[in-house]
């Protein structure tokens, strides 16, 4: 037992969940999705089960939520708010049920009575009332001090700021979720990731005004302190806070037995997208307050009560329409606009159908109830249509025979290797023609592994066509920067900014020149090969004029594939006034004959994971001008496996079976600087 290293394991996810949790309680502003969250929040608790030696006062099985905000005054909790812990399947359902038992010493025939209830994902709130008016309103904080958000909760119309009715306590704690429906967050998605986020920040406002501005709503489901209770059922005090003026939930039920709770659950997951309001579960709670009482509390959660999560890798939603969008190589991608749904903390209204067969093979409709997956950064696309509930007037879906850009009649090119015509249709045009066509290339031009310019995002393309600023890809280096300082959003620095950004990537290498071309089949690393070979720009421009295309061919690794869309992107005159144009502009670099000495010579490398700061491009590059080489599998060849964030645990794993040195991006880099 290396106990070093399992207590260094140990500590580090102990520190990222404190970074999460900073970002995602304090900041509003989530790093991962719940799935990935629950995924470390798990590893750490089994390393304390497994190894009993690990203990630290920021385990998730001793602390809830995050420390209380400096903006807002602190205050204890009269009793404390625990979270829930998780189950994710029957088996989780039935170990929480015989605990239960065990703990009251009944037989395995005692029959349980649950409250359940869809699990809003919002924001817990703490509302204090004394002698029936609403005097303190509390958030969570880290479940034993909270933040003092009285005047933020105010104005909240849900929540009522004086109750008169005789049976109402003199003194309670009414604790239920903030949150906002789904129509609502239409008009923030662009300010927040998802409706959790936006009630989060809109209630955690210095100013109650910008907190007025948001329509909130409050829903209440249980009680911490309270001085007198006479009611003795879960779903009685539902029923009591609804004659008390508090909104509850709509879908609460009182159940028997773990088959009609999973009955329940499945029910109230195929209707999440008809539902208004965000959930990722259902609460289950001991529906009698006696055996609430008996029962008690862990560490930091109610032995009585459960919460059963949703998957957080699929959803069910409703196709709205189908839209086609054009890629820069011509490449026709149906797009499903469903109506929006949560999947693992993301918002979802856009999910690929891939392509026209698709859409044939699973008779996709518009108006279709379906399943939509998403896995980690994944495009989120369409699993399964819910036949059962398609409705009789539902046509099948056309897919377009012309462009819907420019119009051009499409085409399915031959495959020389399948011996098949493609799945994909596309626009015939193999220059700037098609609107859409050229708005993605320029794209393409000023991204990170091409041009990099800073600044000059996707949204700036759009705004700068729309505006009739840029056409072609030479246009961004004659912007008039005057006429962009007088429109809105743009100011004298920013405008500076971006001049000076495009200023330094008039110098560039020559294989990046060529990517940036976005020449279909010409990916980076062909685009290398051809750098390489070529040796001099100009005789990359003059293969407009020439019949040296073919001796391309000799470049292991460039196929007829390749050759074929070099030759059509040559016979295009646009695309060679192009190069033409920006040969005038720029000064592209000869290539660079790699170093044929140093530590990583000879030496294998592969990369996984988002790498820090630097693209994987880049990483290739500096890699190979370092005399090393980069292989696309795991195996005895290979030497060095570099992890950057969310590495492919199957390629990890592989690498440790076969002893492979696994570097972290930081110990990569003191690699290379070895070698400098």
């Amino acid at each position: 037992m290396d106990k070093p290293k399992i207590k260094k394991d140990y500590l580090n996810k102990i520190q990222k969940l404190l970074d999460l949790n900073k970002h995602y309680y304090d900041l509003s502003k989530p790093l991962v999705d719940d799935k990935e969250y629950d995924k470390i929040k798990s590893e750490v608790l089994s390393l304390e089960k497994k190894y009993e030696f690990l203990k630290n006062e920021n385990s998730p099985s001793k602390i809830v939520g995050f420390k209380p905000s400096k903006i807002f005054k602190k205050v204890p909790h009269k009793v404390s708010m625990l979270s829930l812990s998780n189950a994710f399947s029957e088996e989780d359902l039935v170990n929480f049920e015989k605990k239960v038992i065990n703990f009251l010493d009944q037989k395995s025939s005692f029959e349980i009575e649950y409250s359940a209830e869809p699990k809003i994902d919002g924001i817990s709130a703490s509302l204090i009332y004394k002698k029936g008016k609403f005097l303190m309103g509390l958030s969570r904080g880290d479940g034993k001090e909270g933040e003092d958000i009285t005047q933020n909760l105010q104005t909240i119309n849900d929540i009522p700021k004086s109750i008169s009715a005789k049976d109402f306590p003199t003194e309670i704690d009414i604790r239920g979720e903030v949150f906002i429906q789904n129509k609502d967050f239409k008009k923030l998605k662009d300010k927040f990731a998802n409706p959790r986020n936006a009630a989060s920040g809109s209630l955690r406002q210095k100013n109650p005004e910008d907190t007025k501005k948001i329509p909130l709503k409050f829903i209440a489901y249980t009680y911490g302190y309270v001085s007198d209770m006479k009611i003795n059922k879960q779903n009685e005090y539902l029923q009591k806070l609804s004659e008390w003026g508090f909104k509850t939930n709509p879908f609460n039920k009182t159940i028997k037995g773990i088959k009609n709770l999973l009955v329940n659950y499945h029910e109230i997951e195929n209707k999440r997208n008809e539902i208004d309001f965000d959930i990722d579960g259902i609460v289950y709670k001991i529906n009698s307050f006696d055996l609430q009482k008996r029962l008690g509390n862990v560490a930091n959660s109610p032995r009585w009560a459960i919460a059963h999560k949703f998957s957080a890798n699929n959803g069910v939603s409703t196709i709205l329409n189908i839209e086609i969008q054009v890629g820069r190589t011509g490449a026709l991608t149906p797009v499903a606009k469903i109506k929006p749904i949560n999947i693992g903390g993301v918002v979802v209204s856009n999910a690929t159908l891939h392509n026209e067969d698709e859409i044939i093979r699973k008779d996709i409709r518009v108006g279709d109830v379906v399943i939509v997956e998403r896995a980690g950064d994944v495009i989120p696309h369409i699993t399964q249509v819910d036949l059962k509930k398609r409705k009789k007037n539902l046509n099948k879906y056309i897919f377009p025979i012309n462009c819907p850009s420019c119009g051009e009649k499409t085409i399915k090119e031959y495959n020389l290797i399948t011996k098949k015509k493609d799945a994909v249709r596309r626009c015939p045009s193999e220059g700037y023609e098609c609107e859409k066509m050229a708005i993605e290339k320029i794209k393409h031009f000023v991204s990170k592994e091409a041009f990099n310019i800073d600044g000059f995002g996707k949204k700036i393309v759009e705004n700068f066509w729309s505006l009739k600023m840029i056409r072609l890809p030479q246009d961004i280096f004659n912007l008039d920067f005057r006429k962009i300082e007088k429109m809105d959003g743009w100011g004298k620095q920013s405008v500076a900014n971006l001049r000076y950004a495009i200023e330094e990537k008039k110098n560039i290498s020559f294989e990046r020149f060529i990517y940036s071309l976005g020449i279909r089949h010409i990916g980076f690393e062909n685009a290398k090969l051809i750098a390489k070979t070529l040796k001099l720009p100009e005789n990359f421009i003059n293969l407009s004029n020439s019949n040296k295309i073919n001796d391309l061919l000799n470049i292991d690794g460039i196929g007829e594939t390749q050759i074929n869309s070099l030759r059509k992107f040559f016979l295009n005159k646009t695309n060679v006034k192009v190069i033409n144009d920006l040969k005038k502009i720029l000064r592209i670099n000869n290539a660079i004959e790699n170093k044929k000495d140093g530590i990583l010579n000879s030496k294998t490398f592969m990369l996984t994971g988002k790498l820090q700061g630097i693209s994987r491009a880049e990483a290739k590059s500096l890699i190979e001008k370092n005399s090393g080489t980069i292989i696309s599998n795991v195996s005895k060849k290979l030497d060095y496996l570099i992890i950057g964030e969310k590495p492919t645990k199957r390629k990890v794993e592989a690498a440790k079976e076969l002893k492979i040195k696994i570097l972290k991006q930081s110990e990569w880099l003191s690699l290379l600087n070895k070698t400098s």
